[in-house]
């Protein structure tokens, strides 16, 4: 009988590191297929986040092209005054629609005649002698300057009072 209460013993001494072991080995696998669903995850984020800043950047070129047509009919008006009164109101509907079509994608434009000067907002072409503004604020805007969302799209373009 004590020959049969050593192989009973045998055994299960046997079977204890053996399980351990396959314990440990178990939850090295959990763990990494934990990693591996961590790592696809950041990966369709990371995806997803390029995918986006893409059609965004695509978008951003689009609008730059509308903004200069804008800036193209701002030109004409400048020169519209032998021009025809129905041309003009023409022209001044398109440009009040393609501003809208711009604004209700998020793109507005801000005011810098009388601002200070910032460089993060401004585009410095000259200097001016003012008496209207003090030194060191936009005394022409030559060029609108435009926001898209929360971010700047477009600097506008001054010359600053001296």
């Amino acid at each position: 009988m004590a020959a049969i209460m050593e192989n009973d013993n045998t055994p299960a001494a046997e079977t204890a590191p053996q399980t351990n072991q396959l314990q440990d080995e178990l939850r090295r696998e959990r763990e990494m297929r934990l990693r591996a669903l961590a790592d696809f995850d950041n990966y369709r984020k990371r995806i997803e986040r390029e995918r986006a800043d893409a059609a965004q950047s695509g978008r951003r070129d689009i609008v730059l092209k509308l903004l200069d047509l804008a800036d193209s009919f701002d030109r004409a008006f400048a020169h519209a005054g032998e021009a025809p009164a129905s041309w003009v109101e023409g022209l001044q509907s398109i440009r009040r629609k393609l501003l809208g079509l711009l604004e209700s994608q998020g793109v507005t434009p801000f005011e810098s005649l009388g601002e200070p000067f910032n460089p993060e907002r401004h585009e410095a072409i000259g200097t001016v002698d003012s008496n209207d503004y003090q030194p060191g604020s936009v005394a022409e805007e030559l060029q609108r300057g435009y926001r898209w969302g929360d971010s700047l799209l477009r600097p506008a373009r001054v010359r600053v009072a001296r």
